[in-house]
C-alpha cells in the first residue's frame, strides 16, 4: 500500500482484510495506526420510544462497549415499514432514537450512528442474500408467526423476508459480534447459515458473526404480566418508556402486578412480579438482591414500588434532559446522521463489491 504525504490535517478510516487502519494526517506528514478491534453491530427500529427494558438490557451496556469495539448502531427504519408508518412520525422517530443513543452516553464521533435507509448497500445485499436463503428457513422463523398473529390484515412479503434484511445488515460490514437477546437468537442463526452457505460456494467472503451476550444481566419483564418480556408493543401500563415523565413512571409502578402475599423476596417462579421489581432496583442502583431482601424485610409492596419508581426516575432524568436539548437542534442530529451514513456507505462498499464480483456482477 502506498502512503502519500499530504500537507494538511485529515483523518481517513480504511478497512483492509478486516483490519481497520486509521490514517492520521498532520502537517509533518502521515502516520498509520492499526486498529484491530472487533466490529460490533446493533440495529433498533424507530417504531416508538425505547423502554426501560431496552435501556437496562442493551443501551446502558453499549457505553461499556464503545471503547472495546468498533461499534455500529443502526436506526433500522427499513425494517420498521413492515408495519404501516405515518411518514412524518417515522422521520421524527428516527431523530428521537438517534438522540436517545447520544443522550445515553454514546459518542457519535466514536461510534457510527446512522439510518439504514440512507445506505443503499443494505437493500442491495438483501436481494443477493434472498437468492441464497431457503423458504424452509424462513418458514421456521417464530417471530414471523407472532407478527402475523398481531397484524393479520398486513401479512406482507417484507415481514416474511425480514430475517434476510437483518442478515444483510450484519454481514454488510464484516461484523464480528451482534448483541442479541433470547428472542433474536434465531435471526442471528439464519444470518450465520446464509453467510456459511455463500462462503461455501464462493470462498471466504463474509465474516461469520457471533452473538454478544455480555455479562449475565437483567431481563426486564412486563409490569402487567411479569411472565413476559417488557415490550413497547404491549398496553401502555405494561412498560416504562425511556421518555416517560416522573409522574407517569410512578403511576405505572403503582399498578405493577405483584401477588397476594406480603413477603418481599426474590423468587422468579412463585413471585415473578416482585422479583421483576427487585431486579430493576438492583440493576439501576447497583445493589445486590440479597441486600434488597434485607432492606425490605417487614415492609410492604407499596414501599417496593416507591423505591423502584425512585431509582427509575433518577436513572432516566439526566437522559431525558439531554435528549430534550438534542431534539431542540434537529439540524445537528440530521447532519450527524447524514455524515455517518456517508461513512457507512463507504465502509459497506468493501463487502458489497466483493459479493458482486463473486456472483458475476460488474
Amino acid at each position: 500500500m502506498d502512503i502519500y504525504v499530504i500537507p494538511r490535517s485529515f483523518t481517513v478510516l480504511y478497512i483492509y482484510d478486516n483490519i481497520v487502519l486509521l490514517v492520521l494526517g498532520t502537517k509533518e506528514g502521515v502516520k498509520m495506526q492499526e486498529n484491530t478491534k472487533k466490529i460490533l453491530f446493533s440495529g433498533v427500529q424507530p417504531s416508538g420510544t425505547l423502554t426501560l427494558g431496552n435501556y437496562i438490557g442493551a443501551i446502558r451496556n453499549f457505553n461499556l462497549l464503545q471503547d472495546e469495539y468498533n461499534c455500529i448502531f443502526c436506526v433500522v427504519d427499513m425494517h420498521a415499514i413492515t408495519v404501516r408508518q405515518e411518514p412524518s412520525l417515522l422521520r421524527r422517530r428516527r431523530l428521537e432514537l438517534a438522540a436517545l443513543y447520544i443522550a445515553s452516553g454514546l459518542d457519535p464521533e466514536k461510534n457510527l450512528i446512522y439510518c439504514q435507509s440512507q445506505v443503499s448497500g443494505h437493500a442491495e445485499l438483501n436481494w443477493v442474500l434472498c437468492c441464497f436463503t431457503y423458504m424452509g428457513e424462513l418458514n421456521r422463523m417464530t417471530q414471523f408467526k407472532d407478527k402475523v398473529a398481531k397484524h393479520p390484515d398486513n401479512i406482507n412479503a417484507g415481514l416474511y423476508t425480514y430475517p434476510v434484511l437483518m442478515a444483510a445488515d450484519i454481514l454488510l460490514f464484516g461484523t464480528d459480534l451482534v448483541p442479541v437477546g433470547s428472542d433474536q437468537k434465531q435471526h442471528l442463526e439464519i444470518a450465520r447459515d446464509i453467510a456459511t452457505r455463500f462462503n461455501g460456494i464462493y470462498g471466504d467472503v463474509f465474516t461469520i458473526p457471533d452473538g454478544y451476550f455480555g455479562k449475565a444481566g437483567t431481563r426486564v419483564m412486563s409490569l402487567s404480566d411479569p411472565l413476559r418480556k417488557m415490550s413497547k408493543s404491549d398496553t401502555e401500563d405494561s412498560f416504562i418508556a425511556m421518555l416517560d415523565e416522573p409522574d407517569v413512571i410512578r403511576r405505572k409502578m403503582k399498578r405493577a402486578v405483584t401477588d397476594s402475599e406480603t413477603e418481599i423476596r426474590f423468587d422468579r417462579e412463585q413471585k415473578p412480579g416482585v422479583s421483576n421489581l427487585l431486579e430493576i432496583i438492583s440493576a439501576l442502583d447497583n445493589v445486590s438482591i440479597e441486600q434488597l431482601e434485607q432492606e425490605f424485610a417487614g415492609k410492604g409492596y407499596g414501599d417496593l414500588k416507591n423505591r423502584a419508581a425512585d431509582v427509575v426516575i433518577a436513572a432516566l432524568e439526566p437522559i431525558q434532559h439531554e435528549h430534550k436539548k438534542l431534539m431542540a437542534d434537529k439540524a445537528y442530529l440530521q447532519t450527524m446522521l447524514d455524515k455517518n451514513a456517508e461513512t457507512a456507505s463507504k465502509l459497506s462498499y468493501r463487502i458489497l463489491n466483493k459479493v458482486y464480483r463473486k456472483i458475476g456482477f460488474r
